[in-house]
């Protein structure tokens, strides 16, 4: 690649590949002679994950079926993940680039989230067995049995999530981006928090995922200004749309679009119309009605302390003005059970009159230089 070379990327990684004997197919048709070619030479390995490896073409070829169909189980703007089995039986989805990808910025995107999560080390965060650079780029991830968070709440093949797994992935998320902003060795923000970049791990542990878009904030900086504007509909903070300004707040707003999901059940951008999430329960939050947001499909059987929690976590998260918003450590403080929330100390002078910038705003100020992607445009890293 002419962004980074094999050995600059391959002495971050342990590469302790096994034994393949025969011959293996490249993408391009040719075959690979397997003797000989790959050498088992170890490289130093960091301090800190001394299990990050580099894999081989052929251990991901054998482990997904020779990148089956039928292995697909997600696909996104420019990647494809595939399901597989290494020998030992560990289940890891491949991340790949797609071959159809040629545009230079999907694949300093796809490096980014390389050189991204390599730094990050938290439950709720998806962890990064290793990568490949042979014959393309692959990054390989557990496999997230359970699939993402917007699958399990939209697909009506789907269980229904009750509220106590619910509350459980809200917590969790919110845990993984506190550890993002505060806690990881560097400062990072995500840039593209929704439903589809969470995934859930056998007992429902929530992971955040996806990093394509994540920048280093240097602790000296208190934000980044960015352009050309990427993201979701449905999830963009104003001063980011609007200025193309980036700092935690800028998470911290999906976050609340992200709580509102959990909550309602419903899409970040509402079946049938243009309307936004955030701008539907904006009204509904403002006037305290916190019951009329609750997924109907519930039944009433939720924790009313808990939803009042979340609800008022989220209102204060889609506020306009970044200022007015919470940290993710506040956000953590509101929704954590314990005593009374103290509203007042979050009470906003001339609330009433601030504008708010919901999805039709946005879509109408829309130009050619801002890319966006769908609610739907995603790749999850897990079972669909």
């Amino acid at each position: 690649m002419k962004y980074i070379r094999a050995y600059s990327l391959k002495r971050f990684f342990s590469l302790k590949r096994p034994d393949f004997d025969g011959e293996i197919p490249k993408p391009d048709g040719s075959i690979v002679e397997n003797k000989d070619i790959f050498n088992n030479t170890a490289v130093p390995e960091l301090s800190q994950r001394p299990t990050w490896k580099c894999f081989s073409y052929e251990e991901l070829f054998y482990a997904t079926n020779g990148f089956s169909s039928e292995n697909l189980v997600g696909r996104g703007g420019y990647a494809e993940v595939y399901r597989g089995t290494l020998g030992d039986g560990e289940e890891i989805a491949v991340k790949r680039l797609t071959k159809s990808s040629s545009d230079e910025r999907k694949e300093k995107e796809f490096l980014t989230e390389i050189g991204t999560i390599g730094h990050v080390h938290h439950p709720n965060v998806l962890y990064l067995l290793g990568c490949c650079i042979d014959n393309g780029l692959y990054l390989i991830f557990h496999f997230s049995s359970k699939g993402s968070v917007a699958a399990l709440l939209h697909d009506p093949n789907q269980p229904l999530l009750d509220w106590k797994t619910r509350h459980k992935i809200a917590m969790g998320t919110a845990r993984g981006l506190h550890y993002l902003h505060k806690d990881c060795q560097r400062r990072i923000i995500h840039r593209d928090i929704k439903t589809s970049n969470v995934l859930l791990t056998a007992d429902f542990e929530p992971q955040i995922s996806d990093f394509g878009l994540a920048k280093w904030l240097p602790s000296q900086w208190s934000h980044h200004s960015i352009g050309p504007i990427e993201g979701t509909f449905g999830h963009l903070a104003p001063e980011y749309y609007l200025h193309g300004i980036v700092d935690e707040k800028t998470d911290v707003f999906a976050f609340g679009v992200f709580l509102l999901e959990i909550i309602s059940g419903k899409r970040p951008v509402l079946d049938g119309s243009h309307q936004s999430l955030h701008s539907w329960a904006k009204p509904i939050l403002i006037k305290g009605e916190t019951e009329k947001l609750i997924d109907p499909r519930l039944g009433g059987a939720y924790d009313v302390k808990q939803l009042e929690r979340l609800a008022f976590a989220a209102s204060l998260c889609i506020r306009p003005s970044s200022l007015w918003r919470p940290t993710m450590s506040e956000v953590m403080e509101v929704m954590e059970d314990g005593g009374d929330v103290d509203k007042e100390r979050w009470k906003m002078p001339e609330e009433g009159e601030e504008q708010f910038w919901g999805f039709e705003d946005l879509e109408s100020e829309c130009n050619s230089t801002t890319s966006f992607s769908s609610p739907h445009d995603s790749v999850s890293i897990g079972s669909c």
